[in-house]
């Protein structure tokens, strides 16, 4: 599941990319009830971005802010309650690794979902109940 985290430079202290990797997988985890499932730990993936706030916007206009996205099959962030719930934890983590620096409005999260059957663990296509299976059985 790939996690992007995007940031204008400046807003999140130097160094702390692994630890907001970290708390963002985590919560991830948490929230789908996946703590210590090492098939779902060992296919989450990430990727930091550090911009110029000259290449970031908000309405047409330079921001300083932080954008969360995941990549998951459609069986991930699918109820009400978990949406909500990892996205006020999310924010306030972001929120809180800023120290001030951007206000909880400029912390974006979202979650895009890959065609079912579309998805590769271990270099083979799964579907959304193959995943489930392998989670099952970790």
């Amino acid at each position: 599941m790939p996690l992007t985290i995007t940031f204008t430079e400046g807003t999140l202290p130097e160094g702390s990319e692994k630890k907001a990797v970290t708390e963002m997988t985590n919560t991830m985890l948490k929230w789908h009830g996946l703590t210590g499932n090492q098939v779902m730990t060992s296919n989450i993936t990430a990727m930091i971005q550090s911009l110029p706030k000259s290449q970031t916007y908000s309405g047409g206009e330079e921001v300083s802010a932080i954008w969360v996205e995941w990549k998951t099959p459609s069986f991930a962030f699918n109820n009400r309650e978990l949406q909500q719930g990892y996205f006020k934890e999310a924010t306030e983590i972001m929120f809180e690794m800023a120290a001030g620096k951007v206000p909880r409005n400029n912390i974006y999260i979202n979650v895009v979902h890959a065609v079912d059957g579309a998805w590769n663990f271990e270099g083979e296509a799964m579907s959304n109940e193959e995943i489930g299976n392998a989670i099952s059985n970790a």
